[in-house]
């Protein structure tokens, strides 16, 4: 029987995390109509990630299948990959092990997936769950932590906008992405080498610009669960100068080749603007006030982001091979493992 809807999980070191959210996928609603399956996807975890899943699989008497695979070459982007090639569903739904769905998303998400054939990808309507209560004024800084709320009425992100949903509660067309997206997206999160997040972006920007439409559905709706530490000063500060370190790739994903060489000077006075005014209107808040700091940091990320994009892409191009050999070795070994270890008790397709 052909599957319609994939909910993709991927997760580090999640055992803790992820009962709460394979719990809520469990009960979920409404979704006699839809042959559906989750995936969860280990990106090389180091605790009993496996044990949880298989715990799970071994009661499982749900009509959707749980399955497992492990991808063992870190990085978001390397498993959000994965878990597009695993993926037996025309429609792939993303959540992180901190996603937490409400009972109908899955219905939601694919009711929506129907309505709108020219949608490439779309995102949920995301709160945060905090475990402490966050800083005055942290809605500034709530959609660069995957927080959105944009309101009760379904949108389509224009692209001249140059706003997008984040990775978490997206749902994409399986083969929009496998026709799109590169297989290695050149931004691969916190990992080793260059830290350059914004791997989710550069993947919607692919999709749009190929002509698909994105969308905001607040009826899919996503508790984002935020740990303490995720609000600390340093955490934070790190977080902002990372995004604004990337922005010269995703700038120029934007706009059209030849337009880069014009709006890149642009884009260096914009910046070398912004981060003055900041510094003249503010002065010495900016220190006392962690808004403002994460702000200016974002900023100065920005301007220098372009020599950092370029260092990136000198220090890759010599390691590009081996790391595919790596890749390619990693796909096969995976692959096996996943395959043994992913005993399913649920029902056929």
């Amino acid at each position: 029987m052909a599957i319609h809807f994939t909910v993709a999980i991927c997760t580090y070191n999640g055992a803790d995390r992820l009962p709460q959210v394979l719990d809520r996928l469990q009960n979920q609603t409404d979704t006699n109509h839809i042959h559906w399956e989750i995936l969860v996807v280990d990106n090389n975890s180091s605790d009993n990630t496996l044990a949880v899943v298989q715990r799970y699989q071994a009661v499982w008497s749900k009509p959707w299948r749980l399955r497992y695979c492990c991808e063992s070459e870190q990085g978001l982007a390397i498993a959000r990959q994965r878990a597009i090639t695993e993926a037996r569903g025309n429609w792939v739904g993303f959540l992180d092990d901190d996603n937490v769905p409400a009972l109908d998303w899955v219905a939601q998400a694919y009711t929506f997936g129907q309505a709108h054939p020219k949608v490439g990808a779309y995102g949920s309507r995301i709160y945060g769950d905090f475990e402490v209560a966050p800083p005055q004024n942290f809605q500034k800084l709530a959609p660069f932590l995957a927080i959105t709320n944009r309101g009760s009425v379904a949108m389509r992100y224009e692209p001249h906008k140059k706003v997008l949903p984040p990775g978490a509660g997206l749902v994409v067309q399986r083969q929009v992405w496998l026709d799109h997206v590169p297989q290695r997206c050149f931004l691969q999160g916190r990992v080793s080498g260059p830290k350059l997040p914004g791997e989710d972006l550069e993947a919607l920007l692919h999709i749009q610009r190929s002509g698909w439409e994105v969308w905001y559905n607040p009826a899919m709706q996503v508790a984002h669960q935020i740990p303490h530490w995720r609000l600390e000063k340093s955490y934070l500060l790190k977080l902002f100068r990372g995004i604004g370190l990337s922005r010269y790739h995703t700038r120029m994903l934007s706009v059209k080749p030849w337009q880069g060489p014009l709006i890149f000077p642009l884009y260096v006075a914009n910046d070398l603007r912004k981060i003055t005014t900041h510094l003249v209107r503010h002065r010495q808040r900016v220190r006392q006030d962690l808004i403002l700091a994460c702000e200016l940091q974002l900023m100065l990320g920005s301007l220098y982001s372009p020599i950092h994009i370029w260092q990136a892409h000198l220090q890759r191009r010599p390691q590009s091979a081996s790391v595919t050999s790596r890749a390619v070795t990693s796909r096969a070994v995976s692959t096996q493992t996943g395959s043994t270890q992913a005993v399913t008790l649920a029902a056929k397709q």
